[in-house]
């Protein structure tokens, strides 16, 4: 079969290839599964540098998520061959077949199609994670999604507005304002640059935001503490501008605000029934019709350099979708 393999770790994709391997062998309590489309996420740029917390040994392949169709599974499994399912591991989804433990993978929600299913999994769960099961939303709530032209910044905006908050979304390139507004529907996209609380103030009639929801991180976050309202959260996502921002303890204590850390991935490890309740919620959702993931580009895998190489520059909106075998 052919994936997208990552034969030594290098700063500009130098050490990665797409080759013809041996299709994986399935392991007792896997599925194996056909994919139909897999999903490019930041992680996966990170893992090719060796930059991210998981960082497998090279060779892999890489690519975290994916949606398909079971192939093979053991009888106790809950699947069977035939089954439309998306889910997927920390490596192996951009390849024409997966293996996956049972336990990672579940239905394709009725009436989405497989690239839809392959961009929702990871990113809504992480929003969902964030802004609900840790960040306590409630309806009405003021929400500031930083990155929203990203995966996850887009169905963090996505998810609150569903969920009945307002949204106040920011990018770091204004060209992006448009397309933004019209995937995630926010209240306001505005500029994540200089002093912009004054534009959430007055966005917000100086109630400022209940939480603050930041992938981004660096000068971004430096800001995003005087964007919080007392009693607000502010969800630590990731760092994609490369600088991990500090904080004296005294703002969070005088500002009455928490400061929670996301890992929606290792959150599902720990509390495993919490994760499958996640995943039963943004099913329910997607099924509902309220909430639909935003795809800016589907790519054969044979093009999977255009789709790292435009991540890698930020120009995307919405999720790039691979197409093993096309």
């Amino acid at each position: 079969m052919q994936a997208l393999v990552v034969e030594r770790l290098s700063g500009d994709l130098s050490g990665v290839m797409l080759a013809d391997v041996p299709a994986p062998l399935r392991a007792a309590g896997e599925v194996t599964v056909r994919v139909a489309a897999a999903s490019l996420n930041f992680p996966d740029l990170l893992m090719t540098r060796g930059e991210y917390q998981f960082k497998p040994e090279p060779p892999f392949t890489c690519g975290l998520e994916f949606a398909g169709e079971v192939l093979e599974a053991d009888p106790d499994s809950g699947f069977a061959p035939g089954d439309r399912v998306m889910g997927g591991n920390k490596t192996g989804a951009f390849a024409e077949v997966a293996c996956v433990p049972a336990g990672k993978l579940s239905p394709v929600p009725k009436g989405m199609d497989f690239a839809a299913a392959a961009a929702m999994g990871a990113a809504y769960s992480t929003a969902f994670t964030g802004l609900v099961e840790l960040g306590g939303l409630e309806e009405g709530q003021w929400v500031l999604v930083h990155g929203a032209s990203g995966g996850v910044g887009l169905a963090a905006c996505d998810l609150a507005r569903a969920l009945g908050a307002r949204v106040i979304a920011t990018t770091g390139s204004p060209a992006k304002a448009g397309a933004i507004a019209a995937l995630a529907r926010p209240e306001a996209v505005i500029a994540a640059e200089g002093r912009f609380r004054e534009e959430v103030a007055r966005l917000t009639d100086g109630a400022l935001a209940d939480i603050v929801f930041d992938p981004v991180g660096g000068d971004v976050f430096d800001e995003s503490i005087r964007c919080v309202a007392f009693g607000g959260k502010l969800v630590v996502v990731g760092f994609t501008s490369g600088r991990i921002a500090n904080i004296p303890a005294n703002i969070p204590l005088i500002k009455g605000f928490a400061i929670i850390g996301l890992r929606a991935g290792e959150y599902a490890r720990r509390f495993p029934e919490r994760g499958k309740a996640i995943n039963r919620a943004v099913a329910r959702l997607a099924e509902a019709g309220a909430i639909t993931p935003a795809i800016g580009r589907t790519l054969p895998l044979s093009r999977w350099r255009e789709g790292f190489a435009a991540m890698a520059r930020r120009e995307l909106v919405g999720k790039v979708v691979f197409v093993p075998g096309a």
